[in-house]
């Protein structure tokens, strides 16, 4: 890879870690990473949110990135307008010139956010892994949904456990209903001889709808 790798995206340590590394990684992440590592998860995780109803309101994309999740959205004919953050502006950037968010927000997920609108639906793809983010983020998520609004979220198995993920959805009560996981591959065949360490890498894929 030329520029930063996933074995030091997964030792980030707190929103400064998360900042020089993604500034680093920004302008090649589409083709090196992505490309490079023939990176399933944003398709996996749309066809997940399509799969629910169709939202009559925007949806937020957590942890945009550079808006592959977007892409896939909108390729599987999801019309609604969406609206993007991220913690760093490199990767909005990169996220602005696709031309499909009609609103990206600079923020860190694991704070309360104050967007100008509640939304219909919350997806995320690659955000709930190592280094990144827990379910510390869920409630300020499901403070931002509409009642109904429907969630589909990547959460890489490897943390599931070890950050009490099902303890958190547990803890959330009545507020969440229809929850539904569905495990899949982060990558796809290509990644053998790229980076074999990681090509057996999983994720879950998350969906509720908020009450």
């Amino acid at each position: 890879m030329s520029g930063p790798d996933l074995s030091q995206a997964y030792a980030l340590n707190g929103p400064e870690d998360c900042l020089r590394l993604y500034a680093d990684w920004a302008q090649s992440y589409d083709g090196d990473f992505a490309a490079g590592m023939d990176y399933q998860l944003p398709a996996h995780t749309a066809a997940g949110f399509a799969g629910m109803a169709r939202p009559d309101g925007p949806v937020l994309d957590v942890g945009a990135g550079t808006g592959l999740l977007g892409l896939a959205l909108r390729g599987l004919g999801i019309e609604a307008p969406l609206d993007g953050v991220d913690i760093s502006p490199q990767m909005l950037e990169r996220a602005r010139e696709k031309a499909i968010y009609r609103r990206l927000m600079l923020a860190d997920i694991t704070r309360p956010l104050d967007p100008d609108e509640t939304y219909a639906g919350v997806v995320s793809s690659g955000t709930f892994t190592h280094g990144h983010v827990g379910p510390e983020a869920l409630p300020g998520l499901l403070a931002i949904a509409r009642p109904g609004a429907a969630f589909a979220l990547s959460v890489n198995a490897g943390v599931w456990q070890a950050k009490g993920f099902a303890e958190a959805l547990e803890g959330l009560g009545r507020t969440i209903h229809g929850l539904a996981l569905h495990e899949v591959a982060i990558y796809g065949a290509g990644v053998a001889q790229r980076d074999p360490a990681h090509a057996g890498d999983r994720a879950l894929i998350l969906r509720f709808h908020k009450r």
